[in-house]
């Protein structure tokens, strides 16, 4: 019964033509980002002031930046630290939203009344601003940077996970396994969170192009990963006083993240609608 379940899900995912470009558009930037040093003959870094503002053709398919560094090579490489900071990000806030979540949903009280009121009052602020908080509090470098944006996206996580635990945990299996004298952390492992896994999996993908515009956002104002390492939103701000002359400098790191962004964002509404039962 299981595996007849689990083969509908496919199917429904797999009929779901935004879903399939949504996975195919997600999977084409991971392989870019993997594939990086193999796909470009340049080095990101070097610089050649005698090739700077090249236009795109000839030996640099996107052109050269001001100091004269390939823009492709420097794209792939920035999809590199994106996805990195969007996927790490995640599991950092999945953990702690999710172990917020469970813990005020199944005990309820007091204690779900200062968690879930200390998650309104983080949630009440808009996702950039708490990002610039936490990287002003924690300071420049990638991993506080994966640090802050994970904790921009625990609230959110712990807000669904907690609706999600609140139903389940008057479910009939959930009072039964309670009479039995079973402890609270074994009905939460066993019994409660293998069913808010599937809501946390389909919420992740979502979250992750969250995670990468917040990345994107914070590159641009100087407070992402610092320079000479390439990202996405810094090249776009450094290309910024030179969008009238050379606009791809800035024009093609932006489709990249919209590509990125809009992948992951078809993907995970292809999974919400294959993994939702109230739509079949």
């Amino acid at each position: 019964m299981t595996r007849r379940f689990g083969g509908r899900r496919l199917r429904a995912f797999v009929r779901n033509r935004t879903a399939l470009v949504g996975l195919v558009l997600t999977l084409v930037v991971a392989c870019l980002a993997v594939l990086a040093p193999y796909l470009s003959p340049h080095n990101p870094l070097e610089q050649n002031v005698y090739n700077m503002l090249a236009p795109p053709g000839g030996t640099h398919l996107l052109g050269t930046d001001d100091l004269g560094r390939d823009v492709l090579a420097r794209i792939l490489t920035g999809a590199r630290v994106s996805l990195t900071v969007g996927v790490c990000s995640v599991l950092i806030g999945a953990v702690l939203g999710s172990v917020a979540g469970l813990v005020a949903g199944y005990f309820g009280g007091r204690v779900e009344l200062l968690l879930m009121r200390v998650v309104d009052l983080l949630m009440s602020f808009p996702a950039l601003v708490m990002g610039l908080m936490f990287m002003a509090i924690l300071g420049p470098g990638m991993d506080k940077l994966i640090l802050a944006i994970g904790l921009v996206l625990a609230p959110q996580v712990a807000r669904i996970v907690h609706g999600s635990v609140v139903a389940i945990r008057q479910t009939e299996y959930v009072t039964a396994a309670r009479a039995a004298g079973a402890a609270p952390g074994r009905i939460i492992v066993r019994h409660v969170l293998p069913n808010v896994l599937g809501e946390i999996l389909v919420m992740s993908t979502l979250w992750t192009a969250t995670a990468i515009r917040v990345e994107a956002n914070l590159s641009f104002i100087g407070l992402g990963v610092s320079p000479p390492t390439p990202t996405w939103g810094n090249m776009i701000r450094e290309g910024v006083r030179w969008l009238v002359v050379t606009p791809w400098l800035s024009v093609f790191p932006g489709l990249a993240i919209l590509v990125t962004v809009l992948g992951f964002n078809m993907m995970g509404d292809g999974l919400r609608d294959a993994l939702d039962p109230k739509l079949h």
